[in-house]
């Protein structure tokens, strides 16, 4: 078998497993998939480390038994959310020996290792550096300074933070459940990565992934990913909102919520109406469909008012051009988009995960929003492992320094995998 790159999901609602691979023409397939009900995490944070584990093993092993052949998983990328999870902008300067010399991937590289060193809020640590623009001796606006000349190079970065705890706990729960962490992804990243295309992202537009505990937010122009931030409201406060709205059991209000919701109260008639089983034989209770969507309509109204501040705050509402691509559980709601573009006046799409597959139709509901995190944490896998296969060629070019991509993960995750994997050997 070619390789592979597996995807793993830890959600609020759901533990999802993807199994990727690139075919013969280049595009990657999914081959096979895994659920399970995710028992152990609050808001995308690991609440419970035991159930979180039981959750992992039950979906990577129903992955594994829907290939044909033998599939042993055992390395995986995993995604990152939650509350803690922030973001803010930076500017590093690196100062070249000499202006002779071509400003060369080692130069960027020094760079971007600075940003590792800033000092953080204690328990947070730096998760991801992204470069969004260089400056060359003052010449701003570059894309690429490989090849430039130039003594002073400055660029501004998007530093992307988050709690030390919660990295630690999601290494845990892989390691408890017989994986290994290849790479921690922010989810919102993956996401994008499967549902906005390169067009999309030049021209601007903002990916709004509403999951089950969180919704995130990524907004990209010119290319670049240019602002990011989770918003602790997802599908499940809408769960809780009708069950006490409608004062039924949990599991019914999720089915109604998931079969007969709709974000806009307009579109219900006043006439239509749900009968819920009661408890003990009692009488069935009925709920209308302009009740529940008044009920609904009201928790995404807050959700959407608060992605909308997050646009406007990132100072790039008027270069938009893409609107609003809306992805996870969450844009499975009925009339969800109508409601999007009504509050912030933007275009706006459902973002659906199989854009950039080869075609999967022996795999069910590959083309659900819910698994765009999933689907691509497996393409930003393979594009690592793109990086990867050409990192050997650069430094052998270069002789004398390793790429920033061999380097990154020394810098702080593989601190904490080698502080973690201790642990965890102690345990066992």
């Amino acid at each position: 078998m070619s390789q592979i790159v597996v995807g793993l999901d830890i959600g609020t609602t759901k533990i999802a497993c993807f199994v990727g691979r690139r075919n013969e023409h280049g595009k990657i397939e999914i081959l096979s998939m895994g659920k399970s009900e995710s028992l152990g995490v609050m808001r995308g944070m690991v609440s419970n480390i035991e159930k979180t584990v039981q959750s992992i093993k039950t979906a990577v092993e129903e992955a594994q038994s829907r290939v044909e052949g033998e599939l042993n998983i055992r390395v995986v990328n995993v995604g990152i959310a939650g509350q803690h999870i922030k973001s803010l902008q930076h500017r590093g300067i690196h100062t070249r020996e000499t202006i002779v010399d071509e400003i060369s991937q080692i130069d960027i590289d020094a760079l971007v290792e600075d940003m590792y060193k800033l000092v953080m809020q204690p328990g947070e640590e730096i998760i991801t550096v992204l470069p969004q623009e260089y400056i060359i001796d003052n010449e701003q606006g570059i894309k690429d300074p490989i090849g430039m000349s130039g003594r002073r190079l400055e660029a501004n970065f998007h530093i992307i933070t988050g709690q030390v705890g919660a990295v630690l706990n999601i290494h845990k729960c892989v390691h408890k459940a017989g994986l290994e962490v290849k790479e921690i992804i922010l989810e919102p990243i993956a996401s994008a990565e499967a549902v906005l295309s390169d067009e999309e992202k030049e021209a601007g537009v903002v990916l709004v992934d509403i999951g089950g505990g969180t919704t995130d937010v990524a907004i990209f122009h010119e290319g670049i990913i240019r602002h990011t931030a989770v918003i602790p409201f997802g599908g499940n406060v809408i769960t809780e909102d009708i069950k006490e709205g409608c004062t039924i059991m949990k599991r019914h209000a999720e089915l109604l919520k998931t079969k007969f919701g709709s974000a806009l109260a307009s579109e219900s008639h006043d006439n239509e109406v749900v009968c819920i089983p009661h408890l003990n034989g009692r009488d069935p209770k009925e709920i209308t469909l302009l009740n529940l969507a008044s009920i609904i309509q009201a928790r995404m109204e807050e959700i959407i008012d608060l992605v909308h501040y997050e646009i406007l705050n990132s100072g790039y509402s008027k270069k938009l051009i893409g609107g609003i691509v809306v992805t996870g559980g969450g844009a499975q709601l009925k009339h969800i988009t109508q409601l999007f573009e009504y509050i912030t006046g933007m275009d706006t799409r459902i973002g659906y995960p199989n854009e950039h597959l080869a075609n999967n139709n022996h795999i069910e509901n590959l083309t659900s929003p819910m698994y765009a995190t999933g689907i691509g944490l497996v393409l930003k896998g393979f594009e690592a492992v793109g990086k990867t296969t050409a990192a050997p060629q650069e430094a052998a070019s270069a002789g004398k320094v390793k790429t920033h991509s061999e380097k990154k993960r020394g810098s702080f995750f593989d601190a904490i995998v080698k502080n973690a994997k201790s642990i965890f050997d102690d345990e066992d």
